[in-house]
């Protein structure tokens, strides 16, 4: 039965600067049994605040049918109250409402602010934003310029090939009233030829009573990398520019403020008097106006002056942009300023308003750029380069033209090395503007853009509603808990200086982390085949996420996103040969010759799904689905079994693990019982195994029947099996399928890991060795678990001392860093490795959740303050 319910909401970021209203969409999970899926659900403020208009709906559903997962849309008109609930009940509807009208041709997104018409076909997806009867932009399209390379008697020779969009497709994913979402897709089309690539999706998300428009880009890479270099990749759109040159306006943010000028500043060397107020005015943003007769002399100054038509900002760098402007095409780009990192946002308008865009992780996605066109014309063109074509094009080679296995820890003897199906997305947002923004507002939009407006729940309701399994809350109450919950802060704290230090910045590079590092040369293995980046590698994206869960810090939920949005795009094959597996650690991202399904799995990145309701990340977790049967052309154990009558071979963990994850959101999303019911084969075939899951961990797999056929007790290592997020996936299926016969298998299998070859021998006969168990710490979750269920005292002394015993735990990382020279200065500690810090903190977390009462009275090492 549903029971009364208060769910106590927050800003994510509480100390943010937002003047203007704002839309925002966020998840709350529920207990089984909670919230019926008839229920309606009313936003309030907190204190018997106002109540606001509010559009939910299910994302997930517990086996009963409840609500396991809710979405939840809104717009809100200030930050001033700082904290909502949400209660059962039926709220208000909004004074303004989105509605949504389609043709044949066409679908019209009215806010009630603005109208945006989208065209179904064609290479313009925006026709036009039109607010208060004034049109404010008149076209938009993606466009590409392609460098194509060619070499003849040792000349090279380059040709640019200039691409725009092509809309095929145009679905209307929600309709309001409070949000609406409209996905367009298409490829990328050449402007003088046939060719089409690059097929992109670009989701448009208005919010009612809203002048802006939310973008959220993805482009998948489908060229050949030896020939087909991306020079430039943008999203394009037309302003109407009207009234005098001298009231038409440029807005860059800068670093700390913003670029203001216009096509025809009114700064001349006899600018002074009335005419320097007017200029302070003007610069402003505030419209000017001057008399015929009275001012005709500075006005013969202004026709002499120059008139400045295009302008642009280049961030080349993550420390670095210049602006520039030009009068003319045939003229010299003279250079404005330079400056670090800008803030990713610009506008271009007139009389009757403008166009303003932000572009999120502007420097941190470098190379970027923004770029005006025909200030001086009737219609301006305003492009947001997601690459800008001022850098050196993409260059998606591989490093090497053959494998280094043995030297350099790489995966596997083959080249597989393709970027071909890997994708990125870009994140927007435009602002339909009646005037030229002023400070305040500039500052407002720039905020937003860098940190959209997110609500979040207490950590202590996603930990009683059990959202993703079991983790536990920051506890304090006793000297060795204190040290725990300072060194897990610490790895946060040194995670976040080194992606600054180490400038783990770029398109292709943001969000990820490396894998390990180098003390010699005072860097991380950036060129040592598997050292290098990290790509998910040990479930480094699990343990940013509960981190954030258990302590509801903004900085951390940033972290998770970031890595979230690079492993679930980069790392992964959308289409094409290796489709639903990613790529294992590399120098390069797409490198590694193992292709496996672990790192693609929807268990890593459906924490954003469910807080966010992100779509992008809904189409990668259902392009996942059944990534088992790409398995079949890819054995991921083809170096060690042979063909043979099985269609292909996998280990229960992080294969089939990963496909469990797959599978069980499959199943909790869409209630597709057809894929729990492949977990629940899976399932019956390990417990005909003669040790449950110690068996194995290879099997043979029928990716149709989701069969697996044991192939012996004793054919791999089994830390794979669990430090992959296996355990983590397991613990939260065990919650929906209520098997005890499950939870036994999980547990004897964490009992069983650590135990010494004697007493395996008593459980197992003899017939598994104890050097299959390797790595203890990665078992840590899992032996906790095993302790908990089986109330095993002995267990549970062994899980802490593997965890007490580690590095991480006697080590304050602030303090243990020394000071090198590298090229610079920087602060080093020489034995770091990603995948331990990932793992021993996820692990010490579950432990504090299984086993808390089992730490030792004294700690290893008083906490350092």
């Amino acid at each position: 039965m549903a029971t009364e319910t208060n769910v106590k909401l927050r800003w994510l970021t509480k100390d943010k600067i937002a003047s203007m209203p704002v839309g925002m969409t966020w998840g709350i999970p529920w207990k089984e049994g909670e919230l019926r899926r008839e229920e309606s659900l009313l936003l309030a403020g907190a204190n018997g605040g106002e109540t606001i208009p509010l559009q939910s709906w299910p994302t997930a559903y517990w086996p009963d049918g409840s609500v396991k997962w809710s979405a939840h849309a809104a717009a809100v008109q200030d930050r001033s109250t700082a904290s909502f609930t949400i209660v059962k009940g039926n709220g208000p509807v909004p004074d303004r409402r989105v509605t949504v009208r389609e043709t044949d041709d066409t679908i019209t997104l009215d806010t009630g602010v603005m109208v945006c018409t989208l065209g179904k076909q064609g290479a313009h997806w925006l026709r036009s934003i039109v607010r208060q009867g004034a049109e404010v932009c008149s076209g938009g399209e993606l466009i590409c310029i392609k460098e194509a390379r060619s070499e003849v008697s040792g000349t090279r020779t380059l040709m640019e090939e200039p691409f725009e969009s092509r809309v095929h497709q145009a679905i209307v994913e929600q309709d309001g009233p409070v949000r609406a979402v409209v996905k367009l897709s298409g490829t990328h089309h050449a402007v003088n030829g046939s060719r089409e690539w690059l097929p992109f999706s670009l989701r448009l998300y208005v919010y009612a009573g809203l002048e802006s428009i939310r973008l959220v880009h993805t482009f998948h890479y489908d060229g050949n990398p030896n020939e087909d270099y991306i020079k430039g990749l943008g999203i394009r759109f037309t302003v109407p520019m009207r009234g005098a040159h001298y009231n038409r306006h440029v807005r860059f943010a800068g670093d700390n403020g913003y670029f203001s000028e216009s096509p025809k500043t009114l700064h001349t060397r006899r600018t002074k008097g009335k005419y320097r107020e007017l200029f302070e005015r003007q610069t402003l943003g505030e419209a000017v106006a001057f008399d015929p007769q009275d001012d005709a002399y500075f006005l013969s100054l202004l026709d002499d002056s120059a008139t400045w038509d295009s302008f642009k900002l280049v961030q080349d760098s993550s420390d670095h942009y210049r602006i520039w402007k030009q009068t003319k095409a045939a003229c010299s780009w003279v250079k404005v300023t330079d400056g670090q990192r800008a803030g990713g946002l610009s506008y271009v308008g007139g009389d009757g308003g403008g166009l303003a865009a932000g572009l999120r992780h502007f420097w941190e996605k470098h190379p970027s750029g923004f770029d005006v066109q025909g200030m001086a014309e009737a219609e301006a063109a305003m492009t947001v380069w997601l690459w800008s074509p001022d850098c050196a094009p993409m260059d998606l080679r591989h490093y090497d033209t053959e494998t280094h296995v043995e030297s350099s820890y790489e995966g596997a003897e083959e080249l597989r090395a393709t970027p071909y199906g890997i994708a990125n997305t870009s994140e927007m947002t435009l602002w339909s503007l009646a005037a030229t923004p002023g400070p305040e507002l500039l500052e407002s939009m720039c905020a937003e853009t860098q940190d959209p407006s997110l609500l979040v729940c207490e950590p202590e309701h996603y930990h009683a509603a059990r959202a993703f399994g079991y983790w536990s809350l920051p506890d304090r109450s006793s000297m060795a808990k204190e040290t725990l919950e300072m060194r897990l802060d610490g790895i946060i704290t040194f995670y976040q200086d080194e992606v600054e230090q180490r400038k783990w910045y770029g398109f292709w590079d943001y969000g990820d982390y490396m894998h390990s590092y180098d003390p010699v040369r005072h860097v991380w293995n950036y060129d040592l085949g598997g050292c290098a980046w990290q790509n998910t590698e040990l479930a480094p994206n699990m343990w940013l996420w509960i981190m954030f869960l258990r302590s509801g810090r903004g900085d951390i939920f940033r972290m998770a996103e970031a890595m979230t949005r690079h492993t679930s795009e980069v790392d992964v094959y959308h289409f094409g040969e290796y489709a639903g597996l990613g790529s294992r650690h590399n120098v390069v991202h797409w490198g590694c010759g193992c292709k496996e399904a672990r790192i693609a799995m929807a268990g890593l990145h459906r924490y954003y799904y469910y807080l966010t309701a992100d779509e992008r990340i809904g189409d990668m977790m259902d392009e996942v689905k059944d990534s088992d049967f790409t398995t079949v052309n890819l054995d991921p154990m083809r170096a060690y079994f042979p063909k043979d009558e099985h269609p292909t071979h996998i280990r229960v963990g992080p294969d089939w693990a990963a496909f469990s994850s797959n599978w069980m959101t499959r199943w909790e999303r869409y209630e597709d019982t057809a894929y729990r019911d492949k977990i629940l084969v899976g399932i019956e075939c390990i417990k005909g195994a003669n040790y449950g899951l110690i068996s194995g961990p290879t099997y043979g797999y029928d990716p149709k029947t989701g069969v697996l056929t044991p192939l012996g007790d004793d054919n791999w290592g089994r830390h794979l099996a669990i430090c992959m997020g296996g355990p983590q996936v397991w613990f939260e299926l065990a919650d929906m399928l209520k098997d005890p016969k499950w939870e036994e298998m999980l547990a004897d299998f964490g009992v069983y890991y650590n135990k010494s070859q004697e007493e395996k021998d008593l459980v197992t006969k003899g017939d598994i060795s104890t050097k299959r168990f390797e790595h203890p710490v990665l078992s840590a979750s899992i032996v906790a678990y095993g302790a908990h269920y089986k109330q095993d005292k002995e267990t549970a002394r062994t899980c802490w001392s593997i965890l007490l015993d580690n590095p991480f735990a006697r080590v304050d990382l602030q303090e243990e860093s020394s000071i090198v020279t590298h090229v610079n200065e920087l602060k080093e500690i020489d034995w770091m490795n990603t995948n331990e810090a990932a793992q021993w903190s996820l692990n010490t977390i579950i432990a504090l959740a299984f086993i808390p009462d089992s730490i030792p009275e004294e700690p290893r090492e008083a906490p350092k303050r």
